[in-house]
């Protein structure tokens, strides 16, 4: 399934409590909310697993999640009677079924992120809760510039929370742009896999790039240094979408969360 939310009232795609842990279940999250809704279609309960967890308030477009049931329903079923049950900020947006060995998480080779920011003197009042925004002018070829010291398979261990809880810090940045449409500055990042306010932290740091703060050879040094405390602070969570994982063809998915096909699956 593909799952599109507004982030804004929830702490989060994960389910909060755990074993052991202080019982959080008064705290919305998404999954929790996609999970019930799910386990009332089927009849019993349904566990979900995401191509890529979103921290409170952040929002998703097609957030790919996978479930096992043995309950069968047409795709369709699945989807309309899911969203039915969901608050008005989420919805189903495709069900396809999937082999037995798919995994939301571990089939997926890329994972892609927009945030945008509202680039004037006046802080936003419409669509306040899908963009940040900063008062000071902007060099976004100046970011972008800056930006592409961090494509290719580094250690961004500048750009991750202290929480993070990955076993570590290297991942393959594919691609990264900044552009300006009129006062929005959109930054957009695909990589491999991402860290724990990786997004957020790099938006950060090449603000005070823009900003004229920092040279533009600022950001290749923090990435080369690996020290957290040295980079830019972290950008607030509501310009920030997570736009889809990517699969290979072969699995069958919907265009926009497949790779294009290699010469093998051609």
């Amino acid at each position: 399934m593909a799952v599109e939310y507004d982030g804004s009232a929830f702490s989060g795609w994960q389910r909060l409590t755990r074993p052991g842990e202080e019982d959080r279940r008064e705290e919305a999250t998404v999954q929790a909310s996609v999970e019930a809704a799910l386990s009332f279609v089927a009849g019993q309960p349904i566990g979900t697993v995401c191509a890529g967890r979103t921290d409170a308030g952040v929002h998703a477009r097609a957030q790919v999640i996978h479930f096992d049931t043995p309950v069968h329903r047409d795709p369709r079923g699945w989807m309309l009677g899911t969203t039915t049950r969901l608050p008005p900020s989420v919805c189903i947006r495709w069900c396809v079924p999937v082999a037995d060995d798919f995994h939301a998480r571990f089939s997926a080779r890329a994972r892609r992120y927009r945030y945008r920011l509202l680039n004037r003197p006046v802080r936003p009042a419409l669509m306040r809760d899908y963009l940040g925004w900063e008062r000071l002018p902007l060099d976004a070829a100046a970011m972008h510039h800056a930006a592409q010291a961090l494509i290719g398979e580094n250690d961004f261990s500048a750009f991750r929370t202290v929480h993070c809880q990955a076993p570590h810090a290297r991942r393959d940045m594919q691609e990264i742009t900044v552009r300006r449409d009129g006062e929005v500055v959109e930054f957009e990042l695909q990589a491999n896999a991402f860290l724990h306010h990786q997004v957020r932290n790099i938006v950060g740091s090449l603000l005070l790039v823009g900003r004229g703060e920092k040279p533009e050879g600022w950001i290749a040094a923090l990435l080369e240094g690996r020290d957290r405390t040295r980079a830019g602070p972290t950008a607030p969570p509501g310009g920030l979408m997570f736009l889809h994982p990517l699969y290979p063809a072969s699995w069958g998915l919907p265009a926009e969360v497949s790779l294009p096909p290699t010469p093998d699956e051609r």
